[in-house]
C-alpha cells in the first residue's frame, strides 16, 4: 500500500481507478464491522459507478490509496449495495456520534476516523479525530484531539438525535443530485436526521432530485414551518408537484404558511392537470419587453441561480412582466443574441417560426413538439395569449421516465447501458449473490 493511514472523510469523492488506469468511480463510504475486544475492522468501500449506482469493493480489493486516488484490482461486481446487519458506514453513521473519554474527562463528538493497514489487506479504525463541547464563550469552537478507539465509549442519550453536522460538512460539495441518492442509501432514522440539519434552500435542491414518495416521506417528519420553508425554496412546478401528493388538508395548511407570492405560483400550478403544459410548466422564465437590448438579456441569462434550460432563451412580452403577463410576443434564444451587438432591441431577434402552446396542451404533444424542433423550452399561453409559463426539457423528462428512475437506474435503458460500460471498463462479470469464503466479495 502506498499509504497504511487515511483520514475517511478525505476519502469521500476520491476516484477509485482499475489497474489499467481506468476510472471505475468514485467513493461514497466506508464499510466498517464492530469487534467486541477490538476496534473496527474496515470491510470495504461503498462506489458509486456509472448510473449512479453504489456497488460494494471488498477493502481486499483495494491494492493503492493516495494521491486523492483508489487503485483496485479491477474485479467489482456491479449488483447494488445493500447493507448488512452488524455493518456501520463511517461517514454516513459514525461522524457527529458522541463518545465518553474511559478518563472520566468528558464526552466529544467524532469529527473524523483513521483506518490503518495493519497487514496487507487487513484494515481497521485507528484513531478518532474528536472535538470537545464549546466553552463558556460562543465564539470558540471546543478543544480537538486525537484518541485511539480504546480510549473512548460511544455514547447517546436516549431520544437524543445522532448529529449530522459533521456528515453535511463531509457533503457539502455534492451536486443535489448526488445527496440525493446519498441521502436515500442512508437507514430512514439517519436521513431525517441530516435532512433536519440541511439548512432550507440546501434541502430544497435535494427534495428536488428525489422520487415523490421520498418527498413525502421527509416532508412529513417535518414540522409545518420548517415544511413551508422548504417548499418557498423549491421552484413553483415542484413544490406544486409535491404538494399535489400530500392530504389535501396538509397541503393547504403549507400553502398558508408559505410566503404569499410563492404561494399563489404554487396555486396556480395546481389548477392545471398533471399531464398538461399547465401542469408541467414552470411559472419563472425570463421576461422582458420588446425594448431590452441585447446586453440586458445577455445581464439575466448570466444568474448564477438560473437553471441552465431557462437560461437558454428570453421570453418577450407587453407589460406587466409576470406571469400572466400582457400579450406574449415571442421568445429569443440566445445564440442569437450572442451574434448581435449589446445595443439591439430583443423585439427585432424574436424567432418568428416558434408558436407557444396552450397551457391545456396535452404533455405528449409538448413532447412532441420539444424532439421535433430540437428545442430546450417552450413557451405557454393562456386564452388571451398571454405567457404563462414555459415548459423545459428537463420538466418533460421528469414527466416521461419512470417514477422510479432516480432510485433504480439499472432498471432503465440508461442504467443497463451504464452498467454494462462499466462491465467492460473493469474487465468484471457479475457474482453470484452472497459473499464467498475466501475472497471478501458480497
Amino acid at each position: 500500500m502506498s499509504a497504511t493511514r487515511v483520514f475517511v472523510a478525505r476519502l469521500a469523492g476520491c476516484a477509485v481507478f482499475d489497474p489499467a488506469g481506468d476510472r471505475v468511480g468514485k467513493v461514497r463510504d466506508v464499510l466498517v464491522v464492530y469487534r467486541k475486544n477490538d476496534p473496527p475492522r474496515v470491510v470495504g468501500l461503498i462506489v458509486e459507478i456509472p448510473g449512479k449506482r453504489r456497488v460494494f469493493v471488498s477493502i481486499g480489493r483495494v491494492t493503492s490509496i493516495g494521491g486523492g486516488q483508489i487503485i483496485t484490482t479491477g474485479l467489482i461486481n456491479l449488483r447494488r449495495f445493500e447493507q448488512r446487519g452488524g455493518e456501520v458506514r463511517v461517514i454516513a453513521e459514525m461522524l457527529g456520534r458522541k463518545v465518553v473519554f474511559n478518563d472520566g474527562s468528558g464526552q466529544a463528538t467524532i469529527e473524523d476516523v483513521a483506518i490503518e493497514e495493519r497487514e496487507p489487506g487487513e484494515w481497521e479504525v485507528d484513531q478518532l479525530f474528536v472535538r470537545r463541547p464549546k466553552g463558556a464563550s460562543p465564539f470558540t469552537k471546543g478543544q480537538s484531539a486525537y484518541v485511539t478507539w480504546r480510549e473512548v465509549r460511544e455514547f447517546t442519550a436516549k431520544g437524543e438525535a445522532q448529529s449530522a453536522e459533521q456528515l453535511i460538512a463531509t457533503y457539502s460539495e455534492l451536486k443535489p443530485a448526488d445527496l440525493a441518492n446519498t441521502l436515500l442509501d442512508l437507514p430512514p432514522q439517519r436521513r431525517q436526521e441530516v435532512a433536519a440539519e440541511l439548512p432550507d434552500d440546501r434541502l430544497a435542491d435535494v427534495l428536488e432530485e428525489m422520487p415523490e414518495s421520498d418527498q413525502v416521506e421527509i416532508l412529513a417528519k417535518l414540522g409545518d414551518d420548517r415544511a413551508a420553508d422548504v417548499l418557498d425554496h423549491m421552484s413553483p412546478d415542484d413544490a406544486a408537484d409535491l404538494i399535489a401528493q400530500l392530504p389535501e388538508e396538509r397541503g393547504e395548511h403549507l400553502l398558508e404558511l408559505m410566503e404569499p407570492e410563492e404561494a399563489d405560483d404554487v396555486r396556480f400550478l395546481l389548477s392545471y392537470g398533471p399531464d398538461t403544459a399547465g401542469g408541467l410548466m414552470t411559472t419563472e422564465p425570463i421576461i422582458v419587453s420588446a425594448d431590452a437590448t441585447v446586453a440586458e438579456g445577455l445581464a439575466l441569462i448570466r444568474r448564477h441561480d438560473l437553471p441552465p434550460a431557462l437560461g437558454a432563451a428570453v421570453c418577450v412580452t407587453l407589460p406587466p412582466y409576470e406571469p400572466p403577463t400582457g400579450r406574449f410576443l415571442g421568445i429569443v434564444h440566445f445564440q442569437r443574441m450572442l451574434r448581435y451587438p449589446p445595443h439591439e432591441r430583443l423585439g427585432t431577434l424574436i424567432d418568428q417560426g416558434l408558436e407557444p402552446v396552450r397551457a391545456d396542451t396535452s404533455a405528449a404533444e409538448v413532447s412532441r413538439i420539444l424532439a421535433s424542433y430540437d428545442l430546450v423550452s417552450v413557451p405557454v399561453v393562456d386564452e388571451k395569449h398571454r405567457l404563462v409559463g414555459v415548459v423545459t426539457i428537463d420538466d418533460v423528462l421528469d414527466y416521461l421516465l419512470p417514477d422510479d428512475w432516480r432510485s433504480h437506474p439499472e432498471e432503465t435503458e440508461v442504467g443497463r447501458r451504464a452498467a454494462a460500460r462499466a462491465q467492460l471498463t473493469t474487465g468484471s462479470i457479475p457474482i453470484p449473490h452472497g459473499r464467498r469464503a475466501g475472497d471478501g466479495t458480497r
